[in-house]
């Protein structure tokens, strides 16, 4: 298991063409789940500081924040373009659409 320093030195070290995608798509919708980026749980829940640096080198200069589902589903979002509340409920139906319909 990486220590925390180990963690952040590798999101710090972390090739911009990486997050590219995440970058325009948080431009686009201003909304990206944990499943659409290179992060895990892991990365928002302590090294988040480190993840808005990385998405700022790459050229997303707005606030972001995170949301969790119970631990199943996370997403990075704009808090100007989106409510907290919004995206929470947004998850929960993800999560649970797809505990009804399993990907085969």
């Amino acid at each position: 298991m990486l220590d925390v320093l180990q963690l952040k030195h590798l999101i710090n070290q972390m090739p911009l063409d990486k997050v590219r995608p995440v970058v325009e798509e948080l431009h686009l919708e201003g909304i990206v789940t944990e499943g659409k980026t290179p992060f895990n749980r892991l990365h928002f829940n302590i090294c988040f500081a480190e993840l808005e640096a990385l998405l700022q080198r790459a050229g997303y200069h707005r606030q972001l924040d995170v949301v969790g589902y119970k631990g199943m589903a996370y997403a990075m979002f704009d808090p100007g373009r989106w409510d907290a509340v919004d995206v929470l409920r947004w998850l929960r139906d993800y999560v649970e659409e797809a505990q009804v319909c399993p990907a085969s």
